[in-house]
């Protein structure tokens, strides 16, 4: 069976997201930067060490962390004001600017999100991709997992309408996969390396074999525009986290599995799995973006187009102005 302690120890902070209301925005607090994690990655590890907090200090900033089980949530909640920074996959910011989220691009993760898999239960029929076709596949809307989906779908030839999507959180993803009423489950890491070890699930396509998936790192455009040296005090540190975790990964695993209380064997295949480097927003990865949100507006998933461009930060220019 699935782990469901752990993947329920994993999800515990939906109701962060969830409880996310108009009233929580507010304007950026003077002396504390907000940031918005989830339970893998830099950011993770950032927190364990402290250097955000130790680079900050000196310039009288303290921080508050604040978990979130994926990014939809973590963007509302960027977007509403009641976080200033924080990190999500491809998909999330899409859907988050086409809401009218003000946000801004300030930096990538290229390739960091290839943790994820396609994974189906015990005594699945499913053998290749095609016969996903008329099958209830469960991902989280607006998550980098719905791209994911797509893409793996595009690549054998069939379209969104060809599966039935059944749009879960990871925790309750987790349970309709583990009693057999989905078919097939999109999801990320760390939960694809906790159910990965569970008897009889079987990995049907990992993103790696369809598509490269970036992740970014994302901040509230006023927060940007006011206080753009904080922010690229942040990036340069994560910077420096980025270089550590490439060369230390079985220390990265072990600090986040004491963050995240995600057991250690599957802390350590998820870190196996990420590209940690982070690098500015080029011309390369804001195509590959932009082909995210065209292929999510193509499918009228997202209610009018996005442009990539109108939402990049950069520290001498600051934020662009807001085209709509």
């Amino acid at each position: 069976m699935i782990d469901r302690r752990a993947l329920l120890a994993a999800g515990l902070a939906a109701s962060v997201g969830k409880s996310l209301s108009a009233t929580a925005a507010r304007a950026a607090e003077a002396g504390i930067l907000r940031i918005g994690y989830q339970k893998n990655g830099i950011l993770v590890v950032a927190k364990q060490q402290g250097v955000i907090e130790e680079r900050l200090k000196p310039l009288g900033i303290s921080v508050r962390w604040s978990e979130f089980s994926f990014g939809p949530p973590l963007l509302e909640a960027l977007g509403l004001g009641a976080i200033d920074f924080g990190q999500t996959g491809d998909a999330p910011p899409v859907f988050a600017q086409a809401a009218g989220a003000d946000l801004v691009y300030a930096a990538a993760q290229p390739g960091g999100g290839s943790g994820s898999a396609i994974l189906l239960p015990v005594g699945s029929p499913v053998k290749t991709l095609a016969d996903l076709k008329g099958r209830r596949v469960a991902f989280a809307k607006g998550s980098s997992a719905h791209n994911f989906t797509v893409a793996a779908l595009e690549s054998a030839g069939l379209g969104y309408g060809d599966i039935e999507p059944v749009l879960l959180g990871p925790a309750d993803a987790a349970a309709a996969f583990a009693r057999g009423s989905v078919d097939a489950w999109t999801v990320w890491d760390p939960y694809y390396a906790i159910a990965q070890k569970a008897p009889g699930t079987r990995i049907l396509v990992e993103v790696s074999q369809i598509t490269r998936t970036n992740n970014y790192f994302l901040a509230n455009r006023t927060f940007a525009t006011q206080q753009g040296a904080t922010l690229q005090a942040v990036i340069d540190v994560l910077g420096q986290v980025a270089v550590w975790c490439e060369a230390n990964r079985p220390d990265v695993a072990a600090a986040l599995s004491k963050v995240t209380n995600v057991p250690l064997d599957a802390s350590r295949r998820a870190v196996d799995r990420i590209t940690f480097t982070i690098a500015p927003m080029s011309a390369e990865v804001v195509a590959e973006q932009q082909r995210v949100a065209d292929r999510f507006l193509g499918l009228g998933l997202i209610a009018k187009p996005v442009r990539i461009a109108d939402a990049l930060w950069t520290a001498r220019g600051g934020a662009p102005a807001s085209k709509g």
